[in-house]
């Protein structure tokens, strides 16, 4: 019946949690990327299925931390991401009760420096005091 009113899926409990998981990854892609699994940004095409980046052909070896925010960047491009926010997709719920965000700063500097390195141009800019913005220069 939740199916015939509209909504995307249903989990039967009780579930794994990489299963949820990988559902709603399954959805924002949907919704970003109109379902694609590689995504192309200018000269940075991410292969999510394959957790494969490159930068004008040229393969680029992220951790898992740093291809996950690549991947956050990329579904919220042009729009300010506060690092609040990239703590909670990065590491989950318990993130609230920190309140030292510096760790999303050295993610950030090597995720640009990887990227750099490639032959990719700087999409990165900092928003003082609220987080990041990924989009075109």
């Amino acid at each position: 019946m939740g199916l015939d009113l509209g909504a995307d899926d249903y989990l039967v409990k009780p579930f794994h949690l990489s299963e949820l998981k990988a559902r709603v990854t399954a959805i924002i892609r949907r919704k970003n990327f109109d379902g694609a699994n590689v995504i192309i940004f200018n000269e940075i095409t991410v292969d999510v299925s394959a957790m494969k980046i490159t930068v004008k052909g040229n393969q680029v070896f992220l951790t898992k931390k740093e291809f996950d925010l690549l991947v956050y960047f990329l579904s919220n491009r042009n729009k300010v991401v506060t690092k609040n926010a990239m703590a909670e997709h990065l590491w989950g719920d318990e993130m609230d009760l920190s309140d030292d965000f510096d760790f999303i700063y050295t993610h950030v500097k090597n995720l640009r420096k990887k990227l750099l390195e490639a032959g990719a141009a700087d999409y990165l800019r900092s928003v003082y005091g609220i987080g990041y913005k990924f989009g075109d220069v």
